[in-house]
């Protein structure tokens, strides 16, 4: 009985040391933040879809951290260089970046060039939203129907932002799926700039996500064809899903559920490798707690800025099957596929 009732105190002891070091680690971190400047990096130009969400999130998650949050815009290569940047930044809490997680994804399966990054080994704070793509056109374009744009035998000219963007790999997939023959025209300097470029007929089509296209739609620049992927857009239930558009054969429907798969990675919050524990906790349940604020959720709504949290375990895991789980044949396919963008 003495035995029993030592071993626990001991374990009492031992539980109560713990909370303690746990408390007092939570402390210490959250003394680190406060009056800190966090820096969000953004791989594209001022007022694209990612600019504008991030936007959106960093006076909320500054409230949370007690810190200042900024926005960096470092455009170029499609996010590469954003990317490449962070992998090597100091890991030390005060970088991150809203990165778009299907293109970091399509970067390492098709090992494109300047590509200098694991995205699996990032440190990974959340999933904000995984929107599916919509085929935008002009809104004085005579093509109303993917039936239409297949049987219109011309050559498509998408505008894209860099060689591995999602602008870019989405333009490139419905191009292969289809059979269309297709220019992609990277250079643009985000989603806006592309949607412009169809707007004013330097382009013939463009590949958005549905928030950012929606927006387009809504000031009459763009005109949506089809949302690619089983489920429909949110707000353009009117519109067919790619599937419902054009009768698909067993490759076309494989080409388009890998797509989308990929696209499920969606945008993320990301660290650089290496974080340390204590921090890196601090910060997931900093950024769980900023999306879940009911006040950034309606903003969000109000704005079209859908947040749809998935958690940093998951994140990872889905970084993980999406840059893993093709055979060796598929992954040459997809990098042929992809490498038609210059």
């Amino acid at each position: 009985m003495i035995a029993a009732s030592w071993l626990k105190r001991i374990l009492l002891g031992a539980t109560l040391c713990a909370s303690l070091h746990t408390a007092s680690a939570q402390d210490a971190e959250k003394a680190f933040f406060r009056g800190k400047t966090v820096r969000i990096v953004v791989g594209s130009g001022t007022g694209g879809g990612y600019d504008v969400y991030a936007r959106l999130i960093a006076p909320y998650l500054g409230d949370v951290l007690g810190a200042s949050v900024v926005i960096e815009n470092q455009p170029g290569a499609g996010g590469l260089v954003s990317l490449n940047r962070l992998y090597v930044s100091p890991p030390d809490g005060l970088t991150m970046s809203f990165a778009n997680g299907t293109s970091a994804a399509f970067a390492q399966i098709t090992e494109q060039e300047g590509a200098r990054f694991d995205v699996t080994k990032f440190d990974f704070l959340a999933t904000v939203g995984a929107p599916p793509g919509l085929w935008l056109v002009g809104p004085d374009s005579p093509i109303k129907t993917v039936r239409k744009a297949i049987d219109a035998k011309m050559k498509w000219r998408w505008a894209a932002s860099g060689p591995a963007d999602g602008l870019g790999n989405g333009a490139a997939f419905i191009c292969e799926a289809l059979k269309l023959d297709c220019q992609i025209v990277p250079g643009y300097a985000g989603s806006n700039q592309a949607a412009l470029a169809v707007t004013r007929g330097e382009m013939d089509a463009v590949y958005i996500p549905e928030s950012s296209a929606n927006n387009f739609v809504k000031a009459r620049q763009n005109d949506v064809l089809v949302t690619v992927a089983r489920k429909k857009s949110r707000w353009f239930l009117d519109r067919p899903t790619i599937y419902e558009a054009v009768d698909l054969d067993v490759d076309q429907q494989w080409l388009f559920d890998f797509y989308s798969g990929v696209e499920n990675l969606g945008r993320i919050m990301i660290l650089p490798p290496g974080v340390p524990k204590a921090r890196l906790a601090h910060l997931q349940e900093a950024m769980k707690e900023t999306l879940a604020n009911p006040k950034l959720i309606a903003e969000g709504e109000r704005t079209e800025r859908i947040i749809e949290y998935l958690d940093p375990e998951h994140t990872r895991q889905n970084a993980i099957s999406v840059v893993s789980g093709i055979t060796a044949e598929q992954r040459k396919r997809v990098q042929s596929i992809v490498s038609r963008i210059k």
